[in-house]
């Protein structure tokens, strides 16, 4: 069964950095995949921030992040990272990744849809103080 666990939340203040890890089993990331990130505040919609694949050329950033936060993944850890800087209030939320098996590329026009991804990780709280 593919089972994904984000870590690496917490709680810091604005202009701060935090690294967040998804580590995947079940799959390993040399076959076809993607990985995405989403957050999600109290009383707002789930919202995709990233995307890698095996085949992208370049990730996925939604406009919100462009600039501060960044997106790579390990192979050999089987683990997909992102990497957050300056880090503002807004920021707040449980943090989650997904994954797409058996595919190469992110889909280029539903990466931030949520029946997209077929597998959940149980989220990451990242709290930024003012």
């Amino acid at each position: 069964e593919v089972q994904l666990v984000e870590s690496g939340g917490g709680l810091v203040q604005a202009g701060e950095s935090l690294k967040l890890s998804c580590t995947a089993s079940g799959f390993t990331f040399a076959d076809d995949h993607a990985i995405g990130w989403f957050r999600q505040a109290p009383g707002k919609e789930r919202e995709g921030i990233s995307c890698i694949s095996t085949s992208d050329v370049w990730p996925y950033y939604a406009d919100s992040v462009k600039g501060r936060f960044t997106i790579s993944s390990d192979n050999a850890k089987n683990t997909v990272y992102l990497q957050m800087n300056n880090l503002k209030p807004e920021d707040t939320a449980v943090y989650y990744c997904a994954s797409i098996i058996a595919v190469s590329i992110c889909p280029a026009t539903a990466w931030t849809y949520i029946p997209s991804y077929d597998h959940w990780g149980q989220g990451t709280q990242v709290t930024v103080s003012s």
